[in-house]
């Protein structure tokens, strides 16, 4: 069963999280993306639990209203204060310096892929939903040309009136977004009991104005991945999600979800679990 727990890290920092499973199992972080919030892993966190582990998926900065510094300060939404924030969680759960497994989705799955190429020594595994490496995703920015069309909205994002714009008509732009890549209305309603208000809104919004538009290099990971991409994503193209794997040097496997857009775990769960599962399987602590 699912347990809705409130976790400090920190001054001023209260997580609501979701958790499931025997605390001293080996643990699976969760990380949702922007757009969405722990409930993304409502179908992952008891199968995880039932498999042997401890899920924890938290909302992240911003998206817990516990945890929700001023977003017109955008030094606390670096990337380096959520990366913080993640291996804070790994400690406040009880797993203090021990190796976890990772799973991210979208801005998420930034964070992870950051996680692991600085910090390789504290992975079992990684698990990507719809986010290319980042080396791989700026290389598509520069080569492919339907890439940087199907970013366009990280640009939008930085307009100081975006959050209004997102929020209109009962969060049009979201719940159409949602329904593009085949969120059922039911999920769509539990994000936005998250993210449907505007100091929620105005948060998640201050991960993309604190990086503006550059995404740096990283370099390539050397923890085993498992790369979950659909390809009804209209956020990441082929030649990013391909192009993945130059920059994996570890156990690597990339899976296509045919018509699945870029919110799986929603739009295809049992799917993703199994592919979850069977990864962390191969690849114990």
């Amino acid at each position: 069963m699912i347990e809705l727990r409130r976790i400090e890290t920190g001054p001023g920092l209260v997580f609501d999280v979701f958790a499931a499973g025997d605390a001293a199992a080996p643990l699976v972080l969760l990380l949702h993306g922007f757009a969405v919030s722990r409930h993304l892993y409502d179908a992952q966190v008891p199968a995880l639990a039932q498999g042997g582990y401890f899920a924890v998926a938290p909302n992240q900065r911003g998206y817990s209203a516990g945890a929700r510094p001023d977003p017109a300060d955008f030094a606390q939404y670096d990337i380096e204060r959520l990366i913080e924030d993640a291996l804070e969680l790994v400690a406040a759960v009880g797993h203090g310096a021990r190796r976890f497994h990772l799973v991210g989705h979208d801005w998420g799955g930034s964070l992870a892929w950051e996680i692991a190429a600085r910090h390789p020594e504290r992975l079992g595994s990684l698990t990507m939903l719809s986010r290319p490496h980042p080396d791989a995703f700026g290389r598509a920015l520069r080569e492919d040309p339907e890439q940087p069309r199907r970013s366009q909205h990280h640009k939008a994002f930085l307009d100081p009136g975006a959050a209004a714009g997102l929020l209109a008509e009962d969060a049009k732009w979201l719940r159409d977004r949602h329904a593009a890549n085949g969120v059922p209305p039911a999920a769509t309603a539990k994000h936005l009991s998250v993210l449907g208000n505007p100091e929620a809104m105005e948060a998640a919004l201050a991960w993309y104005r604190a990086r503006g538009t550059v995404h740096r290099p990283i370099g390539p990971v050397a923890v085993p991945t498992l790369f979950v991409w659909g390809d009804a994503d209209d956020t990441v193209g082929r030649v990013a999600a391909e192009g993945t794997r130059d920059f994996v040097e570890a156990p690597y496997r990339f899976e296509v979800l045919p018509g699945v857009g870029h919110y799986a775990p929603d739009q295809a769960p049992g799917r993703v679990t199994a592919l979850l599962l069977e990864h962390l399987a191969k690849h114990p602590l």
